[in-house]
């Protein structure tokens, strides 16, 4: 039994080892073009996937690509748990806090509402308002995670990733003149792109940019109120599993599962991935977890979801993406606009 089980896992690794490689090679270039002449990571490892994906046409490659786009994808959102510790959510104060988790409940709720305005599915409506109300890539790639996974959201992923990474870096530059313009302290302004922009290191730069002199107000209350949002990650996509996984067993029961449900196997109530992340949030919480160890963890978590969402460039076909048309990037654009209307509001009364 044992001589069987190291053979299957041994011709597991073969098969999957062609396509980790690829991607592996793809997220190394990505992240050499960013590191050395600037611009996101994420959004390079794309860019590049995609021009690779005549490869995905290699039945050698599909199984790595599998590999890198579910399970070191979802390791990658689970390690983002060492990077939240209870004190932080504690030193944002009730009304921060509140403000926080209103823009982010607001704006998944236009994310639906967009999509049943426009007649897109509502997964699509989730996808966008979670990316947009939450971590921007991370939380678009996690929720995608636990959705049935047919090729239409796959496409939209890959579609509102490109998006929330390219109105991220742009928020980067104009919100720190919009703060500026209507007269936000440091702090305030802090909150507002912290509760606004969409991916982490957007945020920590646009602080930066509000910093000077050894005033660093802006870019600590944004990192915070961040890291909120981020642990907010963790509820919703438990929220959306528990809602698909009741809605597969209604669809069963009714016997009128949809063919594209049937793509893949079941979600679970509990996805094993968001387990773990609640494990490193409460161990980090606690402070078991040194500090060196959390530092790798979220440089590991940035490296797995850079392979992830090179695997997601590579399956995906150009063409496919301009199917979607233009209700997508409506949609996102709508809800940038929200959570940044709502929140530069509110910010001059914290």
């Amino acid at each position: 039994m044992t001589g069987t089980r190291l053979t299957h896992w041994r011709d597991t690794v073969r098969a999957q080892w062609p396509g980790l490689c690829l991607c592996a090679v793809v997220a190394l270039a990505a992240t050499f073009v960013s590191e050395h002449y600037g611009g996101p990571q994420l959004l390079y490892a794309l860019l590049i996937g995609l021009a690779l994906n005549f490869l995905a046409a290699d039945a050698r490659i599909r199984p790595g690509l599998d590999l890198c786009s579910r399970t070191l994808l979802r390791a990658g959102v689970a390690l983002l748990g060492l990077r939240i510790t209870a004190h932080q959510v504690v030193a944002l104060g009730w009304q921060t806090a509140l403000l926080a988790l209103l823009a982010l409940v607001s704006t998944i709720a236009v994310g639906l509402a967009l999509a049943r305005w426009l007649r897109r599915p509502d997964d699509e409506g989730l996808i966008a308002g979670a990316a947009v109300g939450i971590c921007g890539a991370s939380a678009a790639l996690a929720v995608a995670s636990v959705l049935p996974p047919t090729k239409e959201n796959e496409r939209f992923t890959l579609l509102t990733v490109m998006g929330i990474t390219l109105l991220s870096t742009t928020a980067m530059v104009l919100y720190p003149l919009l703060a500026r313009w209507t007269g936000l302290t440091p702090l305030q302004a802090g909150v507002f792109f912290g509760a606004s922009i969409h991916d982490v290191a957007q945020v920590v730069a646009a602080g930066t940019l509000l910093s000077h002199a050894g005033e660093v107000a802006a870019a600590d209350s944004a990192v915070i109120v961040k890291l909120f949002r981020v642990m907010l990650l963790m509820p919703v996509v438990l929220t959306v599993a528990g809602v698909v996984s009741r809605r597969q067993v209604r669809d069963k029961t009714n016997a009128n599962t949809d063919a594209h449900t049937e793509a893949g196997p079941p979600v679970p109530l509990i996805p094993g991935f968001l387990l773990v992340f609640i494990v490193f949030m409460l161990a980090n919480s606690s402070g078991w977890v040194p500090p060196v160890v959390t530092t790798e963890g979220s440089q590991w978590s940035r490296h797995l979801l850079v392979v992830a969402i090179a695997a997601v460039g590579i399956k995906t076909q150009p063409a496919d993406l301009l199917k979607l048309g233009w209700p997508p990037v409506a949609m996102l654009l709508a809800e940038t606009v929200w959570i940044a209307g709502l929140t530069l509001i509110a910010a001059h009364w914290i």
